[in-house]
């Protein structure tokens, strides 16, 4: 079943099929004699359909239910998709038989059709494996084995030599099994994956940087949106990119309406997350993968609820981290529920939960941040996120970092976001790692 999981939802034939058949079905049921009963359920039905699918699209703006607006056409497929079921439901009357079974046929395409037009509006689940929240990877059956603690003088893009064997394409896999990241402190987290560029895979490999990211809320543990310009960074620059860990923060659960959002922080709740990204993750690197050993070489990474935990952590474990990326973040772990999370996370304690706040880690941290690079990315059309993305760029700019903040034109909070502040912060990177010329 690996290849169903695979199956891409968004650019595929799979949405384009289901969304055809689906105006099949309403065009078959549409043909027939017209009654003035049967004008007038259709009439009602849709105009029902259409009613909730609007209200329903407003509600969740109003509630901020996923922290950002939602995207311009959930406004249309929510209306549309309401109506035809609503459509299908009131089919069902049909005497004739064969028109039921359309009916009922319907109603089940109508929702696998709103479903995966809302998925590609969002463009986050790109295969069917990921929309299920089931992993579409394979697991990654061998790792390198750990090259000597001595690295190149010198920037790598000047020093490094590929050998003519040398993969033209990247590894990426899930990290399961006897090859999982250990969690040492009661956090549950879904498998992790590893990216191993071109560069890694070779008999004698350089020692490379090291990117540890996080997706949003909703959301999993994915590596689709890094790939991609990973590999196309790496095949302009001798097979250079930095290993990645794509790692998971929110726990089982994380990929659902109303899951857990631990806010990045050590609960009774959900155990221990900051000891799972900040020891246990970084341990596994070093123990099983070809590392830089020097961490002004390693980057926390986040997408929105990832990027409030980068910051986070970034500012907390400047010994660790020399490097973060928040691409749209959250201004701060539990930004969007702060009142319900000092309750249910942090014992009532408000001065609990503003300890693991970014700020708190630079007070903690005076004058440790000179030279670590900081990027922060928000979408042109992202009016909810921008304010405090900006807000990060200038604490991160006072603490020392060296801070980029970039706006995405056009771009709003999901896919255009990723696929314009990705590539922007990992050139950056790439010139402050010496993987390619400044």
């Amino acid at each position: 079943m690996t290849w169903f999981f695979k199956l891409d939802v968004i650019n595929g034939p799979l949405p384009l099929a289901i969304w055809a058949l689906t105006l099949v079905a309403i065009v078959v049921l549409l043909i027939r004699r017209p009654t003035p009963a049967w004008l007038w359920r259709v009439i009602a039905a849709v105009a029902v359909g259409v009613g909730l699918g609007i209200g329903l699209v407003m509600w969740v703006n109003a509630t901020r239910l996923f922290g950002a607006a939602l995207p311009f056409t959930v406004g249309f497929w929510a209306p549309a998709g309401f109506a035809a079921i609503l459509f299908g439901v009131v089919s069902l009357w049909e005497r004739k038989a064969w028109r039921k079974v359309v009916a009922a046929v319907l109603v089940v395409l109508a929702l696998l059709s709103t479903t995966l037009g809302v998925n590609a509006a969002f463009g986050i689940n790109t295969t069917v494996g990921s929309l299920l929240g089931v992993s579409a990877q394979d697991d990654i059956h061998s790792l390198p084995e750990p090259g000597p603690t001595t690295t190149a003088s010198g920037p790598l893009y000047q020093s490094w030599n590929p050998p003519a064997d040398m993969p033209a394409t990247s590894k990426v896999g899930l990290l399961s099994g006897d090859r999982a990241i250990p969690s040492t402190g009661g956090f549950k987290p879904r498998d992790a994956s590893v990216y191993l560029p071109p560069a890694a895979q070779v008999k004698n490999p350089p020692r490379l940087p090291l990117i540890v990211m996080m997706m949003g809320y909703t959301g999993s543990p994915d590596p689709t949106f890094i790939v991609k310009w990973l590999d196309d960074l790496a095949a302009k620059n001798k097979g250079l990119a930095p290993i990645v860990i794509v790692a998971d923060q929110l726990g089982f659960g994380g990929d659902q309406i109303g899951g857990p959002d631990p806010t990045c922080t050590d609960s009774t709740k959900y155990g221990d997350v900051p000891g799972y990204f900040n020891t246990d993750i970084p341990a596994y690197a070093v123990k099983n993968l070809n590392v830089s050993l020097d961490h002004k070489d390693w980057t926390i990474m986040g997408y929105s609820n990832g990027g409030a935990c980068a910051f986070t952590w970034a500012t907390h474990h400047p010994d660790i981290w020399g490097n973060v990326i928040g691409i749209s973040p959250d201004e701060y772990p539990g930004v969007e529920w702060r009142d319900e999370a000092i309750k249910t996370l942090y014992d009532g304690s408000e001065a609990a939960f503003d300890a693991n706040l970014p700020a708190a880690g630079i007070a903690a941290n005076p004058g440790a941040f000179d030279g670590h690079l900081a990027v922060f990315t928000v979408g042109g059309n992202d009016p909810i996120f921008t304010p405090g993305a900006q807000r990060d760029a200038d604490l991160a700019q006072q603490a020392g970092f060296t801070t980029t903040f970039y706006v995405v034109p056009g771009a709003e909070h999901v896919t255009g976001a990723l696929d314009g502040g990705i590539p922007f912060a990992l050139d950056l990177l790439y010139k402050h790692l010496g993987l390619s010329a400044p």
